[in-house]
């Protein structure tokens, strides 16, 4: 008799999936050659999938995969631009840093936020040793997140500060991890769940020094329900797919006056009548968040100007 359960997919290597079943057994389940060849399926973490035991082999196969709700992905590697699907199913990207030790990149927070926002992904902001800094400095700087929607999450492993709406906002979700190396992202996730003992971010050094190495990403199940994705690679996620023109509207609190430009083609820089920068003057968008987009934007068109 063949055996039939559905799972997730938590990690995959050299053609081996780690599938977890809804009961907490991890199984390694190879995908069915039929389904990679008639379907010309991609599995990725996060996948939901039916996976079948042989009774004669005992082998697990991954029988089909279900529609996912959601994707993170970047450009995979070749000549031609292609689709790779990092992780699937993501409910919500946390963007980690530490107020200092080291200090935060508010550029690279912007990236990061970017990249969910161009992914359709919701986003929160978690700035953990905060016990480092004072309060008027803490909100001074996180003060344009807040403004433009962004769930904000003040954190301290050594205070216990914010570790039960942490807990709050990971449970039940799958969750897709981004920051530097340095920040407590392990120490803070054990402090919020103990005894889970999480190794998160063992290679996430990379993202630091600017090195470029493709990082497979994998879930780590939560107690009491609820995923991390442990993504080190993250950076390099999502902006691929998306074009220059469009990289305004992954700013939230442009959105609002992107419709009330002199230009329909505004880029939002030095044009006569544009409402975003109209926006900056009166303090309704902050000139920060506002060179950030320049930034991004000039590094969309440069890798579309290369490409033709």
């Amino acid at each position: 008799m063949t055996e039939h359960m559905r799972g997730v997919v938590l990690e995959g290597r050299g053609g081996v999936w780690r599938v977890l079943e809804a009961s907490g057994v991890v199984r390694d389940a190879a995908m069915r050659g039929r389904l990679k060849q008639e379907g010309g399926v991609k599995l990725a973490v996060g996948d939901d999938v039916d996976i079948e035991c042989d009774a004669a082999t005992s082998a697990w196969t991954i029988t089909s995969v279900h529609e996912r709700r959601s994707r993170l992905a970047r450009r995979a590697p070749g000549d031609r631009p292609m689709e790779r699907v990092v992780i699937a199913n993501v409910d919500q990207v946390i963007v980690v840093f530490a107020f200092v030790k080291p200090e935060p990149h508010a550029r690279m927070i912007d990236r990061f936020l970017v990249i969910a926002e161009a992914n359709g992904i919701a986003a929160r902001l978690i700035m953990n040793k905060s016990e480092l800094v004072d309060d008027a400095t803490a909100r001074a700087f996180t003060d344009p997140y807040e403004r433009a929607g962004y769930p904000v999450h003040f954190t301290s492993v050594k205070a216990t500060r914010g570790l039960d709406g942490l807990r709050e906002a990971l449970h039940d979700r799958t969750s897709a991890l981004a920051g530097p190396s340095g920040v407590g992202k392990t120490s803070l996730l054990n402090t919020v769940f103990p005894g889970a003992d999480l190794r998160v971010g063992e290679i996430s050094e990379s993202v630091n020094k600017g090195r470029h190495t493709t990082v497979g990403a994998r879930l780590l199940p939560l107690p009491g329900g609820g995923f991390v994705a442990d993504t080190p690679g993250l950076r390099e996620v999502g902006l691929w797919g998306i074009a220059s023109a469009q990289v305004a509207s992954c700013f939230p609190e442009f959105r609002p006056f992107l419709d009330h430009c002199r230009f329909g083609d505004c880029a939002h820089d030095a044009e006569p009548g544009c409402a975003v920068r109209e926006a900056i003057s009166r303090g309704e968008v902050t000139a920060a968040r506002h060179s950030s987009y320049l930034a991004l934007r000039a590094e969309l068109a440069a890798l579309e100007k290369a490409q033709f």
